[in-house]
């Protein structure tokens, strides 16, 4: 919830000006998340960061309106630290704090100021949250890329936010040791480093911070590695064009990847300037052609013919992996529905009955396949995560072609 919240804050700050009159709709979204997580760090040096025993949760398939498993809640703190969800939540509150600035300064300065405060924490208590809450976290939400990606990250925000050169110096001394230069080129909720990368270049770029002068060639190294034929290209696509990282809710990272290459693009513009992958160049226009196509894919433009977003063009999954969406309202069916009853109806063929409106769910395997099977979890399931970051590349596309 807070990397989405971070995408969505920077989808309004990159690309807020094109949004016209759903600008309104993303800031409400902003500030939804945004009252849960300073309500999760009210307390010092503690942060609340999952309600719900997830093994018990997963056990059953009921509506909301019906659920009645124990609300656990769990946390990390001194003795239980969790730096890669603390500094997240920093990134959430410092980005979200830039979006409110100008429209509501109270309350930026509230979220700017818990955002300094939980980073600190992350710093100085290392550790991943899903080490001291493995029990409690895992298999579903476990930690892979470690917490230094999260400490470049939510330094790289804070920076933006309070323009303290503290975040600056922490970035220069810290920056290798967190990985900056690292050959990963994965951007999704659990890794940031190419994020932070994009995001620090800007302030070399545009804002002629020197200093971070090297993460221009990090941030040209990660967009080398997912042009399709480019030298040091490492991205696998499907036969139909898709970029494809894995077969988990793998249109997370086309989403991510896709706002990061209009975002740089966005970047170089203003610097006038190109990415240089070995002794070839590559203009913005190029990124945004690349950009372009995952979008249209993820919207019907594939061997399918499917849109990858729920209630989007005439042909879309129809048994989303969504307990809610899957079961019949409580309208037409008042009776409750047991903890394990739901489990018929999700192991059926049916369509679900309730559509997920804008939903975008983990999309099809490395050879274009889609089932559309509610089971499969790994293809059908939506997320916030997927669809933060394609708010911003639908609000940039929708200018383009005068559709805003």
């Amino acid at each position: 919830m807070a990397f989405t919240t971070t995408m969505l804050s920077w989808s309004v700050i990159e690309f807020g000006g094109l949004m016209k009159s759903e600008l309104q709709n993303a800031k409400i979204a902003i500030r939804w998340a945004t009252d849960y997580l300073l309500k999760a760090t009210s307390r010092p040096d503690t942060i609340y960061v999952q309600v719900g025993d997830a093994n018990k949760d997963h056990s059953c398939w009921e509506r909301p309106e019906d659920m009645d498993t124990v609300r656990s809640v769990f946390k990390v703190d001194k003795n239980t630290p969790g730096s890669d969800v603390a500094a997240e939540t920093a990134a959430a509150l410092a980005a979200a704090a830039i979006v409110f600035r100008k429209s509501d300064p109270s309350y930026s300065k509230v979220l700017l100021k818990r955002a300094i405060r939980v980073f600190a924490f992350a710093d100085k208590y290392r550790g991943t949250y899903s080490a001291g809450l493995k029990p409690d976290v895992c298999p579903f939400y476990c930690s892979y890329s470690g917490y230094q990606d999260e400490l470049l990250w939510g330094a790289a925000w804070l920076q933006k936010a309070t323009k303290n050169l503290k975040y600056l110096n922490y970035i220069k001394i810290n920056g290798q040791i967190l990985g900056a230069a690292e050959y990963d080129n994965t951007f999704g909720w659990d890794n940031k480093h190419a994020g932070a990368r994009i995001l620090l270049t800007k302030a070399f770029l545009v804002q002629n911070v020197k200093t971070l002068h090297e993460y221009k060639g990090h941030a040209d190294n990660f967009i080398c590695s997912v042009i399709p034929g480019a030298p040091f290209s490492s991205t696998q696509y499907t036969p139909g064009g898709l970029l494809f990282k894995m077969a988990d809710a793998n249109m997370q990272y086309v989403t991510s990847t896709s706002f990061l290459l209009l975002t740089y693009a966005k970047y170089l513009t203003s610097a006038k300037t190109v990415v240089h992958c070995g002794g070839s160049v590559y203009t913005p226009g190029r990124l945004r052609s690349i950009a372009k196509r995952q979008v249209d894919y993820l919207l019907g433009d594939n061997p399918l013919r499917m849109s990858y977003m729920v209630g989007y063009g005439p042909k879309f999954p129809r048994r989303i992996h969504h307990r809610g969406s899957s079961l019949p309202c409580v309208a037409s069916h008042p009776a409750k529905i047991q903890c394990h009853q739901g489990f018929a109806i999700m192991n059926s063929q049916s369509p679900n009955p309730n559509f997920l409106v804008g939903a975008v769910v983990g999309g099809p395997d490395q050879h274009d396949r889609f089932p559309d099977e509610r089971s499969d979890y790994e293809q059908s399931e939506p997320a916030t995560y997927i669809n933060a970051p394609l708010v911003g590349a639908l609000a940039y596309f929708a200018h383009a072609y005068g559709q805003l």
